[in-house]
């Protein structure tokens, strides 16, 4: 199942994508409290066109900060060492936060921040999205602890990051986090999760990979952070994305105004955005 968040008519509402229509639900809930009720509302009478709405995030506006994680892919990990020692990985997950007042809709503008920056980078990612709280969650607990999926494109300022030693400031600017074009309901995938991803820069192949290459799981990633906090249903967790970004080429193909950038999920869908 595909759930989306949507315009029309001037007014936020939720509802189930299947093809280009979708069913809206009675009452217009946020997906947020969607996921937290464990149960899906019922649904206001008729359909709309996908044509006649305009898609935003599925969590426009995130509760807390995304959780994410760095070189969680072999080939990203050797292309991010590659550029800056720092970003070298160990023998442990890579986690940091990245701020999000407002995500990004499908179709929607990624702001450049030429003041800022002069190396902003693009990273398709997979995140998941939970379905309860999770505490001491337990390897065979995790599967049930997963809502959804969605795609996540981890827009970063690498000069910001390099500069400042960590990944908050370059990788939390306002709007650094595309998102969308929904959450696919965990029941229509596999566990462990196997979803090809690519990303593509104004038609040019840049990455290639899939979830299957992960080299920390859901369940790893559930399993440690739960141990020492609680982590809240609704919260979105990205698991960082394969080898072929911006920085990793030689010499670096960083995105300019008015670079399209296309992120695909197989059983997702499409998530495009042009930076400004």
């Amino acid at each position: 199942m595909k759930l989306v968040t949507f315009l029309h008519s001037g007014k936020e509402r939720t509802g189930v994508l299947s093809g280009k229509t979708i069913r809206p639900f009675q009452g217009d809930p946020s997906l947020l409290s969607v996921i937290r009720s464990g149960a899906l509302p019922p649904f206001a009478g008729g359909s709309l066109s996908l044509e006649d709405v305009r898609l935003l995030a599925p969590i426009p506006r995130p509760e807390g900060d995304i959780i994410c994680l760095g070189m969680n892919f072999r080939d990203h990990t050797v292309e991010a060492a590659r550029f800056d020692p720092v970003m070298k990985r160990e023998n442990k997950a890579v986690y940091f936060s990245k701020r999000t007042v407002e995500a990004t809709p499908p179709g929607g503008k990624i702001p450049s921040h030429r003041d800022l920056t002069q190396m902003l980078d693009y990273e398709a990612e997979i995140a998941f999205v939970l379905g309860r709280d999770a505490a001491n969650v337990s390897p065979d607990e995790a599967r049930e602890c997963v809502f959804g999926y969605t795609i996540l494109n981890d827009v970063s300022a690498r000069d910001l990051q390099t500069a400042h030693k960590q990944f908050y400031f370059g990788k939390s600017l306002d709007g650094f986090t595309p998102m969308g074009p929904c959450i696919v309901t965990a029941d229509e995938f596999s566990y462990p999760p196997d979803i090809p991803i690519r990303c593509y820069v104004n038609g040019e192949k840049r990455q290639d990979g899939s979830t299957r290459h992960w080299v920390f799981s859901i369940a790893d990633v559930l399993c440690e952070l739960s141990r020492g906090m609680t982590l809240k249903s609704g919260t979105v967790i990205s698991m960082g994305t394969p080898a072929g970004v911006g920085m990793g080429s030689s010499p670096p193909k960083y995105l300019k105004p008015g670079d399209t950038v296309r992120c695909e999920a197989d059983g997702i869908g499409v998530l495009e955005n042009t930076v400004e």
